[in-house]
């Protein structure tokens, strides 16, 4: 166990220590936040790969008194360094994907040119080598009784991080923060796109029995049509209703509760930052006008915690990076809660 006895948490952070400052080696931390630098499918803005290690260089200014979770990071966090194999790969795919993106732009059809077919073979291959690292990544971690944190990278990395989770677990419900549904079958060719990766784990995860989606508002009506043919395994909160019911009155604690009960007792968190307010994250891939307040959303995990389910996972994706390095700064706020939630779920 490490001993903080003269570790001083009041203190300015120490850049010698990981993540958030703190004094821990992998093996004495109960939390890892294992970063994932990859962005290969990104349609709109890049640079979410490079987020872990901004938000790390971040962190250091967060402080560690959380007045819902006072001593959660005694327990421990680490997040070990980015796997520069899968930083380069995600390098050399996402220059393929640009070349790509901007041929099928200008209304070209991908059969007609042999080079864009290798292309998007060779970047679906990626995206499946990339699931399968990440599953192998995470379930090491769950086998040795870790609480993980994914951090992303775009939001289809934590695919093979839920598939581990089932099988540590079992069923279990995934609530989703976003501003996109992410319910596309494919888009733009790419099988595992960040658009597609609710889709992918409906129908790829049969122990998912739940996805309860908070804050979308950019959508198509294939995402919405195969929302309502789900059988209410899938539930969505539009942005657009819930602040109509706000409008109207109604409480934010009563919608909280409301989506709240929609999940079962075993529950996985996947924080896709452009669920925020855009003026919180302005440089994430995809921002969308409207969204939350960070403590809205944190006042919502706190009421998953209060009604006795237990949280088994998180993973925070699209973190945007700046030369102000404000995405990144609310970025590590957001991933420090995650940490602390993980922490106080699994501590009752």
């Amino acid at each position: 166990m490490t001993d903080l006895s003269k570790f001083d948490p009041n203190a300015a952070g120490n850049p010698d220590n990981n993540i958030f400052s703190l004094p821990f080696t992998k093996n004495e931390a109960k939390v890892i936040i294992m970063p994932v630098p990859w962005e290969v499918t990104v349609s709109y803005h890049s640079g979410t790969a490079r987020a872990p290690e901004h938000i790390f260089n971040a962190s250091l200014q967060v402080d560690l008194f959380d007045l819902d979770y006072k001593d959660a990071w005694k327990e421990g966090f680490y997040m070990p360094p980015c796997d520069k194999k899968i930083q380069l790969k995600s390098d050399y795919l996402r220059k393929e994907a640009e070349l790509y993106i901007n041929y099928i732009s200008q209304g070209e059809a991908v059969s007609d040119n042999k080079f864009m077919c290798k292309t998007l073979k060779e970047i679906n291959e990626g995206s499946v080598f990339l699931n399968g690292w990440v599953y192998e990544q995470t379930k090491a971690l769950l086998n040795d009784d870790k609480l993980v944190v994914l951090l992303g990278g775009d939001h289809s990395t934590p695919l093979g991080y839920f598939k581990a989770i089932a099988e540590k677990y079992g069923d279990f419900g995934l609530l989703q923060i976003d501003a996109h549904c992410d319910l596309r079958k494919t888009y733009m060719g790419f099988k595992y796109s960040h658009a597609s990766v609710m889709y992918n784990a409906m129908e790829e995860i049969n122990e998912v029995t739940k996805l309860v989606q908070v804050g979308i508002r950019d959508f198509c009506e294939e995402e919405f049509d195969y929302m309502l043919n789900s059988n209410e395994r899938i539930i969505s909160y539009f942005d657009k209703d819930i602040k109509e019911r706000q409008y109207q009155g109604q409480a934010w604690h009563e919608i909280a509760n409301e989506i709240v009960n929609h999940l079962p007792q075993q529950v996985y968190i996947s924080f896709d930052i452009d669920g925020l307010d855009p003026k919180l994250c302005p440089h994430t891939g995809t921002p969308v006008p409207g969204g939350f307040e960070t403590e809205q959303v944190f006042y919502l995990f706190k009421r998953i915690l209060q009604s006795g389910r237990k949280i088994i996972g998180a993973d925070l994706n699209e973190v945007g990076v700046s030369r102000s390095e404000w995405d990144e700064n609310v970025g590590a706020r957001c991933l420090f809660k995650l940490c602390n939630l993980l922490v106080a779920a699994n501590s009752l």
